[in-house]
């Protein structure tokens, strides 16, 4: 368990490091998803960092276990926002998939490192 759970850890990290970076530096994709979804285009650079930060935590969490968690708490609540935020325009299962699986993962990732 302790492999998958570092494999999981990493594999969050990186899309969370990517997605996050893409918000904060106003990836065309994300400026259109974020009107798409009724929200400012501040808040899309707030959700970059929250996403940076996780990644950042999951990352230091290799050495630092209270990091690893904070990180992975984080990502549970993106998850949760980011489902609720597709379900709330009516987007498709589809679009509303991939958040959904990324916050199982962290789910799943914080019962790994509890367990």
């Amino acid at each position: 368990m302790e492999v998958l759970g570092g494999v999981l850890q990493g594999l969050l990290a990186a899309a969370f490091l990517m997605a996050g970076l893409g918000k904060i530096f106003g990836a065309e994709m994300h400026k259109k998803n974020f009107d798409h979804w009724r929200l400012p285009q501040w808040f899309r650079v707030v959700t970059g960092l929250v996403e940076t930060v996780a990644a950042g935590l999951l990352i230091v969490g290799y050495w630092q276990y209270t990091a690893l968690l904070a990180g992975a708490w984080l990502l549970v609540a993106t998850g949760f926002g980011g489902v609720f935020t597709h379900i709330r325009v009516k987007d498709s299962f589809k679009d509303t998939l991939t958040i959904a699986v990324l916050g199982i993962l962290a789910i799943i990732l914080l019962v790994i490192a509890t367990g």
